[in-house]
């Protein structure tokens, strides 16, 4: 199969595009062939090595010393399941999903076997593979954050970083849950945000 490798830490151009081995899922996993998959910001930092001093160490321990170990990189997919291995009981050889592969990673590439227990869920017919595949991070994160703030209807909601992947989606079910929000960010952002649905929008370079 074909998959983008990273073969040492660096600027983008650092990943290749090679043919690898394709891989087998196993009694607990799943096969997924990868329709989509986000570039997270996690993933440049990991390629690039982009973290603050004191972690770089840790970083290189952790995933490798001179290029990470998981050389294939990508947090967020979507796509089809190929094929099941014998004790996957939830999903079947069909199924539409998108997932958050954590620190597995692995989307960039043709196919992804992930555990049955992964964040792994059936995607919405009426969202597209690209829109699902940059859905998983920034979606667990916001509804999180958001939960824990109980929004009422008619609270106001000021979302900062209104247009990065958690932004994006807090604004819109901050406005789902009534929220009058307001969204803080860059000025090429703005208009974007005012289109999934914030009620007013703040400069942040300027105001």
């Amino acid at each position: 199969m074909k998959a983008i490798v990273c073969t040492k830490y660096g600027p983008p151009d650092v990943l290749e595009l090679r043919d690898v081995e394709k891989p087998t899922p196993k009694d607990n996993e799943v096969q997924v062939r990868v329709h989509a998959a986000s570039v997270a910001m996690g993933d440049c930092e990991l390629r690039g090595l982009k973290v603050p001093f004191e972690w770089k160490l840790l970083l290189r321990i952790g995933f490798g010393i001179r290029a990470p170990r998981r050389n294939i990189l990508g947090q967020e997919l979507a796509g089809e399941i190929e094929s099941t291995g014998r004790d996957v009981t939830r999903f079947k050889k069909g199924d539409q999903v998108f997932a958050l592969t954590g620190l597995h990673l692995g989307a960039y590439a043709e196919y992804d076997c992930l555990k049955e227990s992964a964040i792994l869920a059936i995607k919405p017919a009426s969202v597209s593979y690209e829109e699902a595949a940059v859905v998983p991070a920034g979606g667990l994160h916001a509804i999180n954050f958001l939960r824990r703030a109980n929004i009422q209807p008619g609270q106001q909601v000021l979302i900062r970083g209104a247009g990065g992947s958690i932004g994006t989606v807090a604004v819109q079910l901050a406005k789902s849950y009534g929220g009058i929000v307001t969204g803080v960010d860059r000025t090429g952002k703005l208009d974007m945000i005012r289109s999934i649905g914030a009620d007013h929008v703040v400069d942040y370079a300027k105001e």
